[in-house]
């Protein structure tokens, strides 16, 4: 079947095999993206607070992103081998029609990210013009769903700034995510110099805590830590084939995700520590805030560069790790309607009617809704895995991605897969019940790892082939 022959109920321009023409250093960039924001800075720091000693918190943090190092590799390779998004390579496994349930998980995700991401980078934009112009300050005393004038009115210019950089497609995006990155390193590096010239680098502590924990908790606070890491990037994981389908090969891939993870991460995370412990040297408290870190130095300049840089970063990790996501899953449920562009103005427009603000400001809902994406993403990524490595062997017949007759591999029971559906339903809800029963939410920082572990064991146990079905395939193929 040739791209011309492919079902339109299936695809379009957007989903269909892409040009493969992205290097090494644009994995690696893509990363980057990911690290250097404002949630990558915070979560870097705080691990460093886990009451830990500092070479505790360095294994947690190798641990963590060797992990996810490797689990970027096993999601990207089905992607880069057919050239096709998340979106399209979960019919594999679910049907060219049950990929709909993959994906539509994933773009709600994306969407709740995309608000508060949004949101945030929104509110690095206010603290500018108000520090500029305080007589602007008025405009935040009134609100209108939970947010004020002037906070619309910053929402909405990142609302606009981002939509147009995703809408010039792919090209734009890699471009934009090539240089953004870098230039994060550039005003991180400035910023840790000068908080360090301030304080004097006899002041610089690895070790942000001060409190002793017996021999158990340091091993589970470790392992926190570690689950810590995994769950910030599982989002990303899970839809890294929206990006690896681009690569050149998988040798380029693999290359960019050394160095755009461990060695990436683990940098900026020795970046980051030296940047806070610096901050309570400085400022008497620890400030887990890249902004409210920039806004305190006394130099216009200074702080201009620094906060419009991180409101970059912002952007990038917005782009990379939601829009493109959603424009991709939401084109998959209906690609003669929608295409890449309107399927992430559709996230877009989500975002503003769920109202991330108030959603970001009750600590007790985030959470929660942590541990309930994670147990939604978890078995996602397990079953994927499964299907692609153990049940398919590393074969994709590409052209029946896009195939919806009852003679495509992937057609399955009415184009869905009953068996990749029935592995998914229970290890969803394991995690969710870890989530919700008080008894139990101790576990809930695992459900990533649970989820993947369940759902991977689920789906090989239903899509096995049977004994006598190999032993049958064997004498076939022996025959020959």
């Amino acid at each position: 079947m040739s791209e011309q022959q492919y079902s339109p109920k299936l695809s379009n321009a957007d989903l269909a095999p892409a040009q493969q023409n992205w290097s090494w250093y644009n994995i690696f960039s893509f990363w980057m993206s990911d690290v250097h924001s404002m949630g990558g800075y915070i979560v870097a720091a705080s691990l460093f607070a886990l009451r830990l000693a500092s070479w505790q918190v360095f294994i947690a943090l190798i641990v963590g992103i060797l992990i996810v190092q490797v689990s970027a590799n096993l999601v990207a390779k089905p992607s880069q081998i057919a050239g096709v998004p998340y979106a399209v390579i979960a019919r594999q496994a679910f049907g060219v029609y049950g990929a709909n349930i993959p994906a539509l998980i994933r773009g709600f995700i994306a969407v709740s990210w995309y608000g508060i991401q949004t949101w945030l980078a929104s509110n690095a934009l206010m603290l500018v013009l108000i520090k500029f112009y305080p007589s602007l300050a008025p405009l935040t005393q009134s609100s209108f769903v939970g947010l004020s004038a002037l906070g619309w009115i910053c929402f909405a210019i990142m609302w606009i700034l981002q939509a147009l950089v995703f809408w010039k497609g792919m090209q734009a995006i890699r471009v934009f995510i090539d240089w953004a990155g870098p230039l994060v390193y550039v005003v991180m590096f400035a910023l840790a110099a000068w908080l360090v010239a301030q304080v004097g680098w006899s002041n610089i502590s690895f070790n942000l805590s001060s409190k002793n924990l017996s021999t158990a908790e340091q091993v589970m606070q470790t392992l926190v830590a570690i689950a810590l890491v995994v769950s910030y990037f599982s989002g990303p994981l899970l839809n890294f084939g929206d990006f690896s389908r681009y690569g050149k090969s998988m040798q380029q891939v693999r290359k960019g995700n050394f160095w755009g993870l461990p060695f990436n991460f683990i940098f900026f995370s020795l970046l980051t520590v030296v940047t806070v412990s610096a901050t309570y040297s400085l400022f008497g408290k620890m400030v887990h805030d890249p902004l409210e870190t920039v806004a305190m130095i006394d130099n216009t300049t200074a702080v201009i560069i620094g906060l419009l840089t991180l409101l970059t970063a912002t952007i990038g990790i917005n782009i990379v790790a939601n829009f493109v996501s959603a424009g991709f899953d939401f084109s998959n449920v209906w690609p003669q309607k929608l295409s890449f562009r309107s399927g992430g103005m559709i996230a877009a427009i989500g975002s503003v009617l769920i109202t991330p603000w108030n959603l970001f400001n009750s600590p007790e809902l985030i959470h929660y809704t942590l541990d309930v994406l994670a147990a939604f993403i978890g078995p996602l990524f397990g079953i994927l895995i499964a299907d692609f490595y153990w049940i398919k062997k590393q074969q994709i017949q590409v052209a029946d991605l896009f195939n919806d007759q009852p003679s495509g591999a992937y057609w399955y029971k009415n184009g869905f897969n009953p068996k990749a559906i029935s592995a998914l339903a229970p290890a969803v809800v394991i995690g969710l019940v870890f989530t919700l029963v008080p008894q139990l939410q101790h576990v809930a920082p695992f459900n990533w790892f649970i989820g993947a572990i369940l759902g991977a064991s689920f789906y090989y146990f239903l899509a096995r082939p049977s004994r006598a079905l190999m032993t049958q395939t064997a004498t076939k193929t022996l025959g020959k």
